[in-house]
């Protein structure tokens, strides 16, 4: 028995005909949120940036085979639907058949990889606009960060700024993930995640653009979550982000996070599919922990 069944039957239908393979994408079963419910959305982006680490595994997500099945069972779990990432992760889980019903959005900047000297130069790599409305995508994210200390960063706002236009041209969602940024001693870009600093991301991307009905924002939850909310009035998602060893902790916290009336649900990306103590695959009711009950 082959070791990487699902990377066969992909090389396989990739081989035979790409063709079919590409246009399985736009052909998936449509899902028919259009609000009312919480968006649980599954995120596996990331390598394609080359951040391929999960809590202490370096290479947690270089295990394709691995990846793959751990998204596949994460997008069958109740409560679970929408999916985020590069074009490679899209076509091959519509190809599984995981992303019947399901909300799907193209990551877009994946030019700034980790560690790079350019890495604030974050270009358009990913899905481009058309690719988006090519593939019947509900809409495109980019990463924007904003370091002050960075001439780079000119560049990505702009690009960022035409391309939420695009979106919304084509009636698109422009899911935007802002951050304001710096490099620390050793060169690397660290994110500030201070209430004050997140508030001021968010007033600076809501500006983005001529157009602002399209854009929705996926943030990290961080204390003071009533007053990043105030801060626009666009649509949130809060972003789970890097695996954490108290993992009711976070649970807790995303659970306050969530209360404000504008957050719609949430992005879980390494912290669901990566969980640092509980067994894989997680329990179904593990979802339903994030969301408050209350919440309307």
């Amino acid at each position: 028995m082959s070791a990487t069944p699902l990377i066969d039957k992909l090389v396989e239908r990739r081989v035979a005909d790409p063709t079919e393979f590409s246009a399985r994408v736009a052909e998936r079963a449509r899902s028919d949120w259009r609000g009312g419910e919480p968006l649980m959305v599954i995120a596996a982006d990331h390598p394609a940036r080359g951040a391929l680490r999960a809590g202490s595994d370096r290479f947690a997500m270089a295990d394709r085979e691995a990846l793959l099945e751990r998204c596949v069972t994460a997008l069958s779990r109740p409560g679970v639907n929408g999916f985020l990432g590069t074009s490679d992760m899209v076509q091959d889980l519509a190809n599984l058949g995981a992303l019947d019903g399901k909300v799907v959005f193209g990551s877009m900047n994946r030019g700034g990889f980790a560690g790079a000297s350019f890495e604030i130069d974050d270009r358009m790599t990913g899905y481009d606009v058309e690719g988006v409305v090519s593939q019947d995508l509900a809409g495109g994210k980019m990463l924007m960060r904003y370091d002050f200390e960075d001439r780079d960063t000119a560049e990505t706002v702009a690009t960022c700024a035409a391309t939420v236009d695009e979106l919304a041209r084509a009636q698109k969602i422009a899911m935007v993930e802002p951050f304001i940024s710096r490099r620390d001693a050793s060169g690397r870009v660290v994110n500030d995640l201070s209430t004050e600093a997140v508030v001021k991301s968010v007033a600076m991307t809501a500006g983005l653009g001529a157009d602002s009905a399209w854009t929705w924002l996926k943030l990290p939850a961080v204390e003071g979550m009533e007053d990043v909310a105030r801060a626009s009035s666009m649509p949130i998602l809060l972003l789970g982000g890097e695996v954490s060893a108290d993992a009711e902790a976070t649970r807790r916290m995303w659970a306050q996070a969530l209360a404000p009336s504008t957050v719609q649900g949430l992005v879980l990306g390494r912290s669901m599919l990566y969980p640092p103590t509980a067994t894989w695959p997680p329990p179904s009711t593990t979802l339903s922990h994030y969301w408050r009950s209350d919440h309307s």
